[in-house]
């Protein structure tokens, strides 16, 4: 695996124009069909209304100035619980917010089905282990298919927490994972340097500020 050299032709932007979301919604489309996960449709893209919340950010991953992957991250807190992970499981997860924890919530992980790059997964889930230091996450989880279960476990410490559940509009059944950043975080980075990032670069993809409340 590449180290610091691979991230100079990487690019991670927040989609905040039209152009950029309805890219990365193409994508997903793309990504979920080819896989198997999702039917063929006239619109030929994948959204939902968790793209728009206050507490999201809707990464765009550029490789030499192409489109090659995209991540939608949530900050889960006690007052800002809107993500759809935390709908769908929020049996689970609401009883923690409720004692104060601090999840980041990692979705719609996708890259290009058309390119081929064996460093495109940690590239795109280091986002996920950025945003947890950045905002002192105790938690980082994601929902995966029954497939991606032990990929998710053997190379992010990612823990099943749930038995599998139906997702909307997706054929196959999703397991929500856990991962303690502040327990098993420094391992995987230790594994995986290239999963590091800076204070300054973490102040560059989050802002300084805190996202806004919103109801749960």
């Amino acid at each position: 695996m590449r180290g610091e050299a691979l991230f100079r032709n990487v690019d991670y932007r927040v989609a905040r124009t039209k152009e950029e979301k309805e890219a990365i919604y193409a994508l997903r489309y793309r990504a979920y069909l080819k896989a198997g996960y999702i039917p063929a449709s006239d619109e030929e893209r994948v959204t939902d209304r968790f793209d728009d919340t206050p507490n999201s950010w809707v990464f765009g991953v550029y490789i030499e100035e192409i489109l090659r992957g995209s991540i939608r991250l949530h900050l889960l807190t006690q007052d800002c619980r809107a993500s759809i992970d935390a709908e769908l499981f929020g049996d689970i997860l609401n009883p923690r917010l409720d004692r104060g924890e601090v999840f980041i919530d990692a979705a719609r992980f996708v890259g290009d089905p058309d390119f081929e790059m064996i460093e495109l997964p940690y590239v795109i889930m280091r986002l996920g282990f950025a945003m947890c230091e950045r905002f002192g996450a105790d938690t980082g989880i994601c929902a995966v298919s029954t497939d991606h279960v032990k990929f998710h476990k053997r190379f992010f410490q990612y823990k099943p927490i749930t038995e599998p559940r139906a997702f909307p509009g997706v054929f196959r059944k999703t397991v929500l994972l856990e991962a303690n950043f502040k327990i098993d975080g420094e391992e995987v980075l230790q594994r995986f340097p290239i999963m590091r990032s800076s204070a300054f670069e973490r102040r560059m993809l989050f802002g300084v500020g805190e996202p806004v409340a919103i109801a749960a």
